[in-house]
């Protein structure tokens, strides 16, 4: 598929000395919750509504309508990649995360720790968020009783919590296996090896991984299986300062994060985590890029933890700290997320992200308050994410005249 829109938008681009910050709050966006509103319209954020008095509102879709998107495909609509064009599995993006040396014979996949019942039925697809001490003593227990597969190399890495990088290493392994996370609890995990992954050599690898692992971790109270997904071979894409002529920074704390800022080329310089050290790592990088990603994750981990006060709480934590961020004086400024997380759902969704810019040429100011029903009226309109850069670019002077 040819990406025309993405061309168009590097044929146009041109350096200047403006800087952009784009600010991630993952999961942003919410639905109504027992007619109070969404966690947004809930939150006390003094400053970003002061922002959406003077700034652009509107909605960004990240893939498509009705599609809910993973981590991956969210942070890539973003960076104005085209999702739908541009496709990785998770596995890639998380060993990118952890600086792991990716070679052309790898499969890497995302893993999640995962509780078993007695009858083999999921009853937490997260082990209890197992803490990080734990997650690398029950992984050094399976390194050393893991017998590879014939040929292969079998690799397991520590992410955070309950996630886990494993690699396959081998010749003519490839993407054709099944997810095994039935996404669901009160049901086995899914078969990596059932159709159409069936005449998958990698499939069978995989599924012998993921059987011998059971039987190792079998006493284990929380973490007695692993849920794979996101199988993943490295891609060659143009990097985001070729595409945009940006000189970019990644400012984020969570490995997946930064493996999908290093997937377009994108330095990690900080990996703060709360919301004060993630203002005041951004402010710092604008002194040296012309592009700044700063990543919060607690508003999706909350989400998906359908804990609505502490998705408000974390909320108000960015709002407070944003003054910090706001005193560097990025030239645009973009408030966003990656994709909607309602604590009703404990999931991603599809609904439409709220989205805040704020930058020069604006039609005057949409809002008293930034939350996704006044975005929905906004001067942004609704969108796909992939035009939020190419449209921060313009209200920066980034963009050439198109034409004659």
């Amino acid at each position: 598929m040819e990406d025309n829109y993405g061309n168009l938008i590097s044929s146009l681009a041109k350096e200047n000395d403006k800087r952009i910050v784009l600010l991630v709050m993952d999961g942003l966006g919410d639905c109504d919750n027992a007619g109070k509103g969404t966690a947004l319209q809930q939150a006390k954020t003094p400053n970003m509504n002061a922002l959406a008095r003077r700034s652009a509102l509107g909605l960004h879709v990240p893939v498509a309508p009705a599609v809910t998107p993973g981590s991956g495909p969210g942070h890539l609509g973003l960076f104005g990649y085209d999702p739908l064009i541009y496709q990785v599995g998770r596995g890639v993006l998380g060993a990118l995360g952890l600086e792991f040396p990716l070679t052309a014979r790898d499969v890497a996949v995302r893993v999640n720790f995962c509780t078993l019942d007695k009858n083999g039925n999921v009853t937490d697809r997260r082990a209890g968020r197992i803490p990080d001490e734990e997650n690398r003593r029950v992984l050094e227990k399976v390194r050393s009783q893991l017998k590879p597969p014939a040929d292969v190399e079998v690799i397991f890495e520590t992410e955070a919590e309950h996630r886990a990088l494993l690699v396959l290493r081998g010749d003519g392994l490839d993407e054709n296996v099944g997810e095994t996370d039935p996404q669901v609890t009160g049901v086995p995990p899914l078969s990596p090896v059932r159709p159409p992954h069936d005449e998958s050599r990698t499939a069978q690898f995989v599924d012998d991984v993921i059987n011998q692992v059971r039987r190792i971790l079998a006493d284990e109270p929380k973490a007695n299986m692993i849920l794979c997904r996101g199988y993943a071979k490295f891609p060659t894409w143009p990097t985001f300062q070729e595409r945009y002529r940006l000189n970019p920074a990644a400012v984020a704390g969570y490995p997946m994060y930064r493996g999908v800022a290093r997937l377009v080329g994108m330095p990690v310089v900080a990996k703060p985590t709360t919301a004060q050290d993630v203002c005041a790592e951004t402010a710092k990088a604008l002194a040296q890029h012309t592009f700044v990603f700063a990543h919060f994750k607690y508003t999706d981990k909350t989400g998906e933890d359908g804990d609505l006060p502490a998705k408000i709480k974390r909320i108000e934590e960015m709002d407070a700290a944003l003054p910090t961020l706001l005193e560097a004086k990025p030239d645009v400024l973009i408030i966003t997320g990656d994709h909607s997380t309602p604590p009703s759902m404990k999931a991603h969704s599809w609904h439409p992200v709220p989205v805040l810019l704020s930058g020069p040429y604006l039609r005057g100011g949409d809002a008293d308050t930034f939350n996704e029903v006044t975005c929905r009226s906004g001067q942004l309109g609704t969108f796909p994410a992939r035009e939020l850069i190419p449209t921060a670019m313009a209200h920066a002077g980034k963009l050439e005249k198109f034409g004659a």
